[in-house]
């Protein structure tokens, strides 16, 4: 599977360079989620605009990576998915369990403020 990977200080854009993320691909992907998470990453933005089609394989590699992040009180943030993509996450009714933006852009805004929120519960129990 072919993905490029964009590390910051505050979070990892994971952009997958494939149309479909089908039960070939899934297993790649979610190696790399899981050695992401294993290496320090506690915020994941995955940039899905280039990702035409996904089946459950995929849909559940997306679910291991938004339980890593949860585990460290860190965000997944999906963006740039397509009707097909947000149709299959609809069905599931996964729309309520994951971070779902537009944007690469938006989804580092959103990333920032789960920062900014995390201080300030940190300084509210001190």
């Amino acid at each position: 599977m072919r993905f490029s990977v964009n590390k910051s200080e505050k979070y990892t854009v994971l952009i997958p360079e494939e149309e479909k993320l089908d039960s070939l691909k899934a297993p790649q992907l979610k190696a790399e989620i899981v050695t992401m998470f294993q290496s320090g990453t506690e915020n994941l933005i995955i940039d899905l605009s280039s990702v035409k089609y996904v089946d459950s394989s995929g849909l559940s590699s997306i679910l291991v990576a938004n339980r890593l992040a949860g585990e460290v009180n860190g965000r997944l943030v999906l963006a740039g998915l397509n009707e097909h993509v947000m149709k299959l996450i609809k069905i599931s009714k996964l729309e309520t369990v994951l971070n779902l933006l537009p944007t690469v852009q938006e989804a580092i805004d959103s990333v920032f403020l789960h920062e900014i929120e995390k201080d300030i519960e940190g300084e509210d129990e001190n």
